[in-house]
């Protein structure tokens, strides 16, 4: 593989890159992380990320010792390090418990790999997010249950696993949030439902108008003419089908307003 990883203070090959067997991150999941979009070398909206990484070590009771100074420039070294830069593909900046009693663990790795692209096929997964738990908003490498949800999804032929919580109501995808065309307007979950405040999500809100509901029903997905994903390497992506039933209009107008507002950020500021 030609991705570089920061660990223990030196850049490494992934395939040579490790951490103690008594990490809590490995042993129990008590770790933080962050996805970050690298299109030809060029990090996007690394300080939000940077900033929802210290609020979910703050909810996983993780101490981030590390000043973004350093983790910025760290990551650029990553970047630079990594054969044939610059590079399009995911920067990842891991923070772990580490190891019981000792200091926390930080990896930071670049890997080059194709952004998605493409419309999606969503099924709703058959277990409900615990919107009233611990871990509601922050983004912890303990996601066990999401990563089941989607192999669920992909089983049954979608690309992407809709989740509900313990009201029926819409929450995110497995990997993604979540909007929906309801009444003519642009909604997507709340945080109250349970879901992560995704850095694309709320990207999409400041950028275009954006109702924030926490009684979005699976029949105002499954009855939506047009509705779509967000993520950081996926951007805005269409939903074409929910549970193998196509959508009346996809990309409709407002999914295409969006994409094109992210997508003019994007060419014009890279850190917003």
């Amino acid at each position: 593989m030609s991705g570089r990883v920061w660990v223990d203070g030196r850049i490494v090959p992934l395939e040579r890159a490790s951490v103690s067997v008594s990490d809590l991150g490995l042993l129990s999941g008590r770790g933080v992380f962050e996805t970050v979009r690298l299109e030809g070398g060029i990090p996007f909206a690394l300080g939000r990320h940077l900033t929802r990484l210290r609020r979910s070590a703050r909810v996983a009771g993780i101490d981030c010792i590390w000043t973004d100074d350093f983790l910025r420039h760290t990551a650029r070294q990553v970047m630079d390090s990594v054969p044939e830069p610059p590079i399009t593909g995911r920067l990842r900046i891991t923070l772990t418990a580490g190891p019981p009693g000792g200091p926390p663990s930080l990896l930071i790795s670049a890997t080059p790999s194709p952004l998605p692209g493409g419309p999606a096929t969503v099924a709703v997964s058959p277990w409900p997010v615990n919107e009233r738990g611990p871990l509601v908003g922050a983004k912890t490498t303990s996601r066990l249950d999401y990563g089941l949800a989607a192999d669920d999804a992909h089983r049954r032929g979608a690309d992407e696993a809709i989740l509900l919580n313990t009201g029926g109501f819409l929450v995110e995808g497995a990997t993604s949030n979540l909007f929906v065309v309801v009444a003519g307007r642009l909604s997507t979950p709340s945080p109250s439902t349970g879901c992560l405040p995704g850095v694309t999500r709320d990207l999409v809100c400041d950028l275009v108008e954006v109702a924030e509901r926490h009684d979005l029903t699976f029949d105002d997905l499954r009855l939506a003419p047009e509705a779509f994903l967000t993520s950081t390497t996926r951007g805005v992506q269409p939903i074409t089908a929910v549970e193998g039933v196509a959508l009346r209009s996809s990309p409709g107008p407002l999914t295409r307003a969006a994409a094109a507002a992210l997508e003019n950020l994007r060419a014009t500021t890279p850190d917003p």
